[in-house]
């Protein structure tokens, strides 16, 4: 950074430490990228963002940077806070739009009502027949203990199975990932921000074992 870059990719918290010890300038930023914005601002991370993006903005000058946002869902507030950082005359672009079909069409969804002490045995029994044997299964959880005690659950367990979270390092992540592509087991279960970006191609089933909020 001291002989000068092009590019910075970092996560708000770090970048705010290089502004404070005056190891970074933001002054001649032509271009600023917020990566899944609605998560980034959701978690806690808003006020450091507002911090970093307040040092190389100015308020109503043209001479702002280029700001783009990305997300997978977009809230009204996102929209709110977009008009802050963008020009008056920003573009909105939307690769889904109204369509009411928003899935795949390939993609058959079912909802199955169970009390909560029987999840994991309906669970097990949903990976036998909607799975098999040899098919491949994902299971989204909302917390990670949720996600340990299903993994290790004896009505899950049956067929190989890990788990993935913010708790594990993130060398034994990309271990899992690489066994769970490969076919070295047969039943992911993950959170959901640890899942985020998953590209894991021939998975047959996709459990929410509750639905997200």
């Amino acid at each position: 950074m001291r002989s000068g870059i092009d590019i910075l990719v970092g996560t708000p918290g770090r970048i705010k430490d290089h502004l404070q010890n005056g190891k970074l300038d933001l002054a001649k930023v032509k271009h600023v990228v917020l990566d899944e914005v609605d998560q980034m601002l959701d978690m806690g991370f808003a006020e450091q963002v507002e911090d970093i993006l307040r040092v190389a903005y100015k308020k109503d000058s043209e001479d702002n940077p280029q700001t783009l946002l990305f997300s997978a869902t977009c809230p009204h507030w996102v929209y709110d806070v977009a008009k802050k950082y963008m020009k008056s005359r920003y573009e909105q672009i939307d690769l889904i739009g109204k369509r009411t079909q928003k899935a795949a069409t390939t993609v058959e969804h079912l909802a199955i009502e169970c009390h909560w002490s029987q999840r994991a045995a309906v669970i097990g029994d949903v990976i036998q027949v909607y799975s098999g044997s040899h098919g491949r299964t994902i299971v989204f959880c909302e917390t990670k203990k949720e996600a340990n005690e299903l993994a290790l659950n004896a009505s899950i367990k049956q067929v190989d199975c890990q788990s993935l979270h913010g708790d594990i390092p993130q060398k034994q992540r990309e271990i899992t990932l690489k066994g769970f592509r490969n076919g070295s087991f047969k039943v992911l279960v993950a959170t959901n921000v640890a899942a985020r970006g998953l590209d894991i191609p021939e998975v047959d089933l996709v459990v929410q074992s509750s639905p997200p909020k």
